[in-house]
């Protein structure tokens, strides 16, 4: 049962249930207290003490009833039809009855552990034979649907599949009628091992197929992601603007200690005769962060605009002091949206009211001037995430240049790739002339270093 609750662990974890060490030897406490016969109390153990939220308590859940349910051994089909077959065959001898009755006695002495157990249709031993095998052939550790073959017949040869074989070739020379009936039982004996590896598949192999997923979409311009792919992209910001979260979360009650100052610590200590009781330590300074934020929502990245206000809304949620800014011919602040609504009402209204427009950077640069050039000082740092495509317009890489003077530092994330920068109506390189760092940010996997690199800077 200890390996069993290991197995279950590591479904649930790939279940989406976080469940650390401490939080597993719990877990394995109450079931020693309650013990495995009863299941249900097994199953209420097991969500009070690895559930943290109600969808995790769903998930457990559905998680425990899956991992364990043991998959029925299917019944011969095959042989059941030809035994109704047999009774209802009006010419049938009783020489023939009583033959037929001595054929589905005992099995014969002789025959392997598997073949007797398969004869004698005693399914718990089945059942608990076919769970040994999959301790066995480590079914814990599948990973992909390709791998199905391989510990099918892994589980197999661990249950004696050679001397089932063996057996088979010497019945069929002594006993035809019982070596068919013993190959009936071997089909359906690798269907319910198929069964077995399937419901390991989906336990042990969700949180593997769902990391190649995300992994596959971080990796993937996100100017050119499918339709049917951008909830999934959704939903893989969303990840990383939790991480962002509980990585440079607002309160951060840690201090940052810096070295022994040992003149503090020697005053603070006199009265001891200056043995250090008492410690003092140099502070770290940090600087208030202060970020502004512009973001490009215009036509020609209308389909990274989303990701990009995503972000910006988690930004909210990491740093105090953050202005955000939407802008395609014109700028407006966003910064009251993206604090007061969830992430798509936000997005839905900043859209509707200055998105898919016709860019013009010019414009809503002289905007920015004319509105809120008052907001920068020399602690904000000012993000600009656009294409610095304005149509051929006055790009007004003079405004940008008297931002980037007033704030501390001016970082562009730019969407498209760097052999794009310059060519067309992309103002880029004149922009780039003002600017702190500049990134290409065109894949989720960009997105977040760029933005992780900025908000650590001020932890």
């Amino acid at each position: 049962m200890r390996e069993n609750l290991h197995r279950f662990f590591r479904a649930a974890r790939g279940a989406g249930v976080h469940v650390s060490p401490a939080e597993s030897i719990d877990a394995m406490r109450a079931v020693a207290q309650v013990g495995i016969s009863d299941r249900a109390v097994l199953r209420d153990a097991l969500l009070l003490t690895l559930a943290k939220s109600q969808d995790e308590k769903l998930a457990l859940g559905d998680c425990f009833d899956l991992f364990f349910s043991q998959p029925e051994p299917r019944q011969d089909q095959t042989e059941a039809n030809s035994e109704e077959n047999a009774s209802q065959d009006p010419d049938q001898s009783p020489s023939s009855g009583s033959a037929s009755e001595a054929g589905e006695g005992q099995p014969p002495e002789g025959l392997g552990p598997l073949a007797q157990m398969l004869l004698s249709q005693d399914r718990n031993a089945i059942a608990a034979a076919i769970a040994s095998g999959s301790g066995a052939a480590s079914l814990s550790d599948i990973r992909y649907s390709t791998q199905r073959g391989i510990f099918s017949s892994r589980i197999l040869d661990a249950m004696g599949l050679q001397r089932l074989r063996d057996d088979l070739d010497a019945l069929t020379a002594t006993n035809p009628a019982l070596a068919e009936r013993l190959r009936a039982a071997l089909d359906a004996l690798r269907e319910a091992v198929r069964d077995t590896v399937s419901q390991g598949l989906a336990l042990y192999a969700r949180e593997e197929a769902e990391n190649l997923r995300n992994e596959i979409l971080r990796n993937a311009p996100l100017a050119r992601i499918e339709r049917r792919q951008v909830a999934e992209m959704r939903a893989l910001i969303r990840q990383i603007a939790r991480r962002l979260r509980e990585r440079y979360s607002k309160p951060r009650k840690r201090q940052r200690r810096g070295h022994l100052d040992v003149r503090r610590t020697l005053r603070r200590n006199a009265a001891w005769g200056g043995i250090p009781f008492l410690t003092a330590w140099k502070r770290k300074h940090r600087d208030r962060p202060k970020i502004v934020a512009l973001c490009d929502v215009s036509g020609s990245v209308a389909q990274v605009s989303d990701f990009f206000l995503l972000l910006i809304h988690s930004l909210h949620e990491v740093v105090d002091d953050v202005r955000s800014f939407a802008f395609s011919s014109h700028l407006i602040e966003v910064s009251e949206v993206l604090e007061k609504k969830s992430p798509e009402e936000a997005m839905a209204e900043i859209m509707s009211k200055v998105g898919f427009g016709s860019s013009d950077y010019g414009s809503s640069l002289v905007d920015f001037e004319k509105d809120f050039m008052s907001t920068l000082t020399p602690r904000t740092t000012v993000i600009v995430l656009g294409d610095a495509r304005s149509n051929n317009l006055d790009p007004r890489a003079d405004i940008l240049r008297r931002i980037s003077e007033r704030s501390k530092r001016l970082v562009w994330l730019n969407p498209e790739g760097r052999l794009a920068w310059g060519f067309g109506d992309s103002e880029m390189p004149r922009y780039a002339t003002f600017c702190t760092v500049v990134r290409q940010c065109a894949t989720a996997q960009q997105l977040e270093r760029a933005v992780s690199d900025i908000v650590a800077t001020y932890q």
